[in-house]
C-alpha cells in the first residue's frame, strides 16, 4: 500500500517593503506628494519599478528591517515609520512556484521636504508622483493606494502634516502640505481659523525672513508626539 503521508509544505518567504512619502516641487512650483521606487534587476518583473524592500533577516525585527532596507536602497531615514498591512495573496507573482511565495510586511513612512534631497537618485532609484505611478511589480500599485488612503485619513485627526515641514513654518506652508496630500484647494481664511481653533500650532513670535512684503508669522507644532 502506498504511503499516503505527504511532506509538509514549506513556509512562505517573508519580506519587508516600505511606501515612503515626501513632498516635492513640481514643474508649476506647487508641492506634490511623491515616493521613491527602485527598478528590479531580476525576475520576476525584471526592469519594472517596485517599492524599496527586501527579505526579512531571521535576526532582525520588522521595523529595523524596514529602516535598514530604506537606508540601503534610497539613503533615507524617515521621521515617521508605521506598519501598514501584510500582503500575501497567492497571485502576487503570477507564474511563480508555490515554494517561491512571498508575504510582504509593509510599512509606510514620511520624510520631510528638507530631507528628501538627500535621497539616492540613479538609473535604478527614482522619484515618482504618488498619483501618477506606472504599473508596478507584484501588487505594489494596490499597496501604494492602501498607504495613500491611510495617510489621507490620518491627516484629518493627527499632526502628521507637521512632519513634512521644518520645526518652524508659516500657516501658508502648512496649508500647502494639506493641499498636496489631499489633492484639493483650501480657502486660506477658513484654514487659518480651523487650525487656530484646534490648537495644533502656536505662534513663535518670529517672522519669516527674506520676503518682499510684510513677513508672515512663524508657528511650531504643539504636542508633536501626540495623535500620530
Amino acid at each position: 500500500m502506498a504511503d499516503q503521508t505527504q511532506a509538509p509544505l514549506e513556509a512562505p518567504n517573508l519580506a519587508v517593503s516600505t511606501v515612503i512619502f515626501t513632498l516635492r516641487t513640481c514643474e508649476t512650483g506647487e508641492l506634490k506628494l511623491a515616493l521613491p521606487l527602485v527598478k528590479r534587476i531580476r525576475a520576476p518583473f525584471e526592469n519594472q519599478w517596485a517599492l524599496p524592500g527586501g527579505p526579512l533577516k531571521i535576526t532582525e525585527d520588522l521595523s529595523h528591517a524596514a529602516s535598514r532596507n530604506l537606508l540601503e536602497t534610497t539613503g533615507l531615514e524617515p521621521r515617521y515609520l508605521e506598519q501598514l498591512y501584510a500582503f500575501g495573496s497567492l497571485d502576487r507573482s503570477p507564474g511563480s512556484k508555490l515554494s517561491d511565495r512571498v508575504v510582504s510586511i509593509v510599512y509606510w513612512a514620511l520624510v520631510g521636504t528638507d530631507e528628501a534631497g538627500a535621497a539616492i537618485e540613479s538609473e535604478n532609484v527614482q522619484w515618482f508622483w504618488a498619483d501618477e505611478l506606472p504599473p508596478l511589480a507584484f501588487d505594489h500599485n494596490i499597496i501604494v493606494e492602501y498607504a495613500l488612503n491611510r495617510l489621507r485619513n490620518k491627516l484629518a485627526y493627527s499632526q502628521l502634516a507637521h512632519l513634512f515641514l521644518p520645526e518652524l513654518f508659516t500657516l501658508a506652508q502648512l496649508r500647502e502640505v494639506y493641499e498636496a496630500v489631499l489633492n484639493i484647494q483650501l480657502d486660506p481664511g477658513n484654514f487659518r481659523r480651523l487650525v487656530e481653533a484646534e490648537g495644533s500650532v502656536e505662534p513663535t513670535g518670529e517672522r519669516l525672513a527674506g520676503t518682499r512684503h510684510r513677513p508672515p508669522q512663524l508657528y511650531r507644532a504643539t504636542n508633536t508626539g501626540e495623535n500620530q
